[in-house]
């Protein structure tokens, strides 16, 4: 190609004369200049399997942004592998056997392939098998990487032969070293004022990825003018905030409603809210929440207060009716009222205890004595005999014996002695003196 060919190439942007964006740019070029994830390098497992010079498969699990693909690059570099990498949304069966093939070449010449797999939770199960014999003949160091939490998405053939390896969100320290890299690199500091910089860092949400690309719109939108700053809200009109990271339908998900559950188990009405309004601005199904604050009412705060069953469906009604953003606040407040309100299990105890001993029991019969005798014949087998109608005995129990007649009494249910189970627990343990002088007749 002619020189004039290559200058209307770059005047276009499409030559070398175009600049790789910034976070490539910056991408660390030895292990030593990785941020955030000390506990993997250093003295942790990868940083122990450098210094031997042998690597073995891993999964790389954590949030976008965090040096999953930087890192098993720089793996391959210091260990001396061939590095490959494949998507697991661009790729199929053809893609991997071709990568096994040229690898089984590449290791007959003496030199091992580090595969590099992103978003590997993609593959179906089959796929994952496809890895597995490969691994195990050397053929390939597999490292996969995924956002989503592997106990959930991968194979457990596939998880036995490849230790896991969490990359951690990178902390407001490690997003200030990033930025301080990019200052670095551009020869000039970000043009933000200190409560901007701060709200760029909190815009990134722990990717280190997206704070540089954040910050390179902001160096560009300024271009060489020193006297112009932006204040944090000149910032957010340029960047426009970004929705948290949160898939609804994977880890993301389950993370937070989980933190919205044990707050609300743990009486803390603060964090319960935190969670909730969480998950409400990262765009969750109002319904969905509604669900899980009625599973909440029944499993942890159940008989100490029946009422919190009525609050959680109440509240779910109101957002059916009234929508978004007014039907929220009944979420808010049902979240508020079960987070306040006495706590027991002991019905969910109870339920799963009696559920254990059904299974186990068998199809005893009921005793025939609160058997109905509709026919001559069931009557003359004792169907119905001696039957004591509560609502004729004092204090409208009779104590009579409701179990099949091979089983001794379980107990199931045992109240606590919070909230409206404090009474409950009265009323059983006279109960429990009135069937016992009826066992003694």
């Amino acid at each position: 190609m002619g020189e004039d060919a290559a200058t209307l190439f770059e005047a276009a942007g499409l030559g070398d004369a175009a600049p790789r964006p910034l976070a490539d740019r910056l991408r660390p070029k030895s292990l030593d200049e990785v941020i955030g994830q000390d506990h993997l390098l250093g003295d942790g497992m990868l940083g122990r399997m450098v210094r031997v010079g042998r690597l073995s498969s891993v999964i790389f699990w954590g949030p976008p942004g965090t040096g999953k693909t930087t890192v098993a690059r720089l793996l391959a570099e210091v260990t001396d592998l061939h590095f490959e990498q494949l998507s697991a949304i661009q790729s199929g069966v053809a893609d991997l056997r071709k990568v096994f093939d040229t690898a089984r070449a590449r290791r007959q010449e003496g030199r091992g392939t580090l595969l590099f797999i992103d978003e590997i939770h993609r593959f179906n199960r089959s796929q994952q098998d496809a890895f597995l014999p490969h691994m195990e003949d050397g053929t390939i160091v597999l490292v996969g990487a995924t956002t989503e939490n592997p106990s959930f998405e991968l194979n457990a053939a596939l998880l036995s032969r490849a230790s896991v390896l969490t990359f951690k969100r990178l902390d407001d320290d490690a997003l200030e070293a990033l930025l301080a890299r990019a200052e670095t690199h551009e020869g000039r500091k970000l043009p933000t004022t200190d409560d901007a910089r701060t709200a760029l860092i909190s815009m990134a949400d722990g990717d280190g990825r997206g704070l540089i690309n954040l910050a390179e719109d902001v160096f560009l939108a300024v271009g060489k003018d020193a006297k112009l700053v932006l204040d944090r809200e000149a910032l957010v009109e340029l960047v426009q905030r970004r929705a948290p990271i949160y898939d609804k339908g994977q880890d993301g998900h389950y993370n937070l409603i989980s933190a919205l559950h044990k707050s609300v188990r743990g009486s803390d009405p603060d964090a319960a809210l935190y969670w909730l309004a969480r998950m409400l601005v990262a765009g969750e199904d109002p319904l969905y929440i509604a669900r899980r604050l009625v599973r909440m009412a029944v499993e942890d705060i159940g008989m100490a207060d029946p009422a919190g069953l009525v609050q959680a469906n109440a509240a779910k009604d109101a957002y059916d009716f009234l929508g978004s953003p007014e039907g929220e606040l009944a979420l808010a407040q049902a979240t508020v009222y079960l987070a306040c309100a006495p706590k027991s299990n002991a019905a969910y105890v109870a339920y799963k205890a009696a559920m254990g001993v059904a299974k186990e029991s068998g199809s005893l019969l009921p005793p025939k004595h609160i058997l109905n005798a509709p026919t001559r014949l069931m009557k003359q087998e004792g169907y119905g005999r001696d039957y004591a109608y509560d609502h004729n005995e004092t204090e409208a129990f009779s104590g009579q014996d409701y179990f099949p007649e091979e089983m001794e009494r379980p107990d199931f249910y045992a109240p606590t002695g919070r909230g409206f189970e404090r009474e409950i627990r009265e009323r059983l343990e006279r109960w429990g003196e009135i069937r016992a002088k009826r066992a003694q007749r």
